[in-house]
Order: structure tokens, then C-alpha cells, then sequence
């Protein structure tokens, strides 16, 4: 599914390698975190993979597409199989939430009858059925993340990619969204989270991948995080 071969990635010359000679490899529906401080590499690696950046040197394969090939014209194709999550929601606040789930399958072309037909399977799916015309400003935290992740699998990508996406929520609606992770996980959706939540790490017991200073230092299944 997720093959990274001996990457490298250097912004310039004089700040050193943002990762180093890195090599991973993640099977299909998969739950994998990453951890590592910040400034570590993290950041770097998901730009990689959704094609944001290119390495500097060695191979990425993802879903069967060797990106040394890959044409410019084709990354948008690329990236409806790779789902995106972050920190900040990145919700169209004057769009509801349905509008704003339905907005993702409208960018590509999908018809109304297939519209009406997903969006609310999808809603149902991350616990926002009844939400539907809510706006952003009126939901939580949590709603709203939950509205984000619903947005960014809509699509049915084979891959999530969820970048701190508890970072600005309490802990009640922090496991709210890492349990909405974990039901699409069931569904086959590989799924890469990068968390600092150190109780979030140890509760999943899932494969935990540890970045320091652009190199892996550790890829360990079942793990716990200790600071």
C-alpha cells in the first residue's frame, strides 16, 4: 500500500536533511501513528506522501503508483485516494455541514442523486446524522472535526491521513474523533495518524512508528509512547 524506499528530503544545503535515508512500509488497512517532536520529520513524510513535496532522493510507491512517474497532471487523481485530516478543521464556514461534506464530491463532478445518496451515509458514519444544516460556528470542536474527517473520506480514499487532528480538542472530543478513526479503519481505510497525545498512543496499542531528527529510531507494533 505505502512503500517508502531509502527517502531523503533537504529543503537547502544549510539546514541538514528533513528526513534521512528513511524506510517504511505500510499494508493495506493498516493503523499506523507517528510520533516524534516537533520539527522531527513528521510534517515532511505526509507531504511526501500526498505529493506536496518530492523527495530529494530514493523511491515512494503508494497504492500501486511509483510517484518518480507520476505526472504533475495526474497528483489530483492521487490525492482522491489519499483522504487529509488536520489540526485546524478547515471547514467553508459559510457552508452547513452537509453542504460542506457535499462540497467534496461537487469539485468532482458527482451527480446530485450520488451526492444526496453518500453524504448522508457518510454523516451517520462519523455520528453527525440530525447535523446536517448546522453550521460550523454552531458545532463543537469535535463536531466540527468529525464534519472534516467525513469530508475527507467521502471520496472512499484507500488512505486517511490524519495530522493532529486532536490537537486543539478536549479529551472527551479527542476520543471521540480517534473512535470515528478507528470505524473507518474497520471499513478498510488504511489510516496514519500523527498525534503528541501520549494517552492517545498507549490506549490504541496500535504500530508506532517514532521520528527523530529525519530518521525512523523506532517501528514497533503494539507500542506505548513514553516521553
Amino acid at each position: 500500500m505505502i512503500l517508502l524506499d531509502r527517502v531523503t528530503k533537504t529543503y537547502s544545503r544549510d539546514t541538514g536533511a528533513a528526513l534521512d535515508r528513511i524506510s517504511l512500509h505500510v499494508e493495506p488497512k493498516e493503523f499506523v501513528i507517528i510520533i516524534g517532536s516537533s520539527g522531527a520529520g513528521k510534517s515532511t513524510l505526509l507531504k511526501l506522501l500526498t505529493r506536496e513535496e518530492k523527495p530529494t532522493s530514493g523511491k515512494i510507491i503508494v497504492g500501486g503508483i511509483d510517484y518518480s512517474k507520476l505526472k504533475d497532471k495526474d497528483i489530483p487523481l492521487l490525492r482522491r485516494k489519499i483522504g487529509t485530516v488536520f489540526q485546524d478543521f478547515k471547514l467553508l464556514p459559510g457552508k452547513n455541514v452537509y453542504e460542506n461534506v457535499a462540497f467534496a464530491l461537487e469539485i468532482v463532478g458527482m451527480s446530485n442523486k450520488e451526492i444526496d445518496h453518500t453524504v448522508p451515509r457518510v454523516l451517520e458514519i462519523v455520528g453527525l446524522k440530525g447535523k446536517e444544516k448546522r453550521m460550523p460556528m454552531e458545532l463543537s470542536g469535535g463536531e466540527r472535526q468529525r464534519v472534516a474527517i467525513a469530508r475527507a473520506v467521502v471520496r472512499q480514499p484507500k488512505i486517511l491521513i490524519a495530522d493532529e487532528p486532536t490537537g486543539n480538542l478536549d479529551p472527551k472530543h479527542a476520543w471521540d474523533v480517534i473512535k470515528v478513526l478507528e470505524k473507518i479503519n474497520r471499513f478498510g481505510t488504511t489510516v496514519i495518524l500523527t498525534t503528541h497525545n501520549q494517552e492517545i498512543v498507549n490506549k490504541l496499542k496500535r504500530r508506532v512508528i517514532t521520528i527523530e531528527a529525519g530518521k525512523i529510531v523506532s517501528d514497533r507494533a503494539n507500542a506505548e509512547y513514553h516521553s
